[in-house]
Formats: structure tokens, sequence, C-alpha cells
């Protein structure tokens, strides 16, 4: 059996899966950090969004490589 074809969307793949992780687990925290203290939520909602940028950037980045690479 000969497998044909290239792995790079498997890796996109995965780098989706780790971007979906991380957006839940940037908000856990968040979520939790609020409900400890309400009156944290100026400073909190920011860096969370913030968490939120950088690792959608990096799903995204693994997008690019999967085309990049794959061409």
């Amino acid at each position: 059996m000969e497998v044909q074809g290239s792995l790079n969307l498997v890796g996109y793949g995965l780098s989706a899966i780790g971007g979906g992780i991380g957006v839940g687990l940037v908000f856990a925290a968040y979520i939790n950090g609020v409900s400890r203290q309400p009156e944290a939520q100026r400073v909190l909602q920011p860096i969370a969004f913030l968490g939120l940028a950088l690792t959608e950037a990096l799903a995204i980045l693994g997008l690019v490589f999967a085309f990049v690479i794959g061409a």
C-alpha cells in the first residue's frame, strides 16, 4: 500500500486544534479571574483579547505554512 500526497493539511489540522484549545484556556482563565474579582474585569479583558489574538495568529500562521511549504 502506497500513500500519496502530502501531510501539510494534517499539520494545519493540528495547528487548528491547538488554536481552539488555546482560546478555550485563555477564556477559561479570564472567566475564572472575573468570577473571583469582578472589579478586575477592566484589567483582564484586554489581556484576554490579546491572548485570543496571539493564539489565532498562530493558527493562521499554520495555515500559511501549510500552503507555502506544500506548494
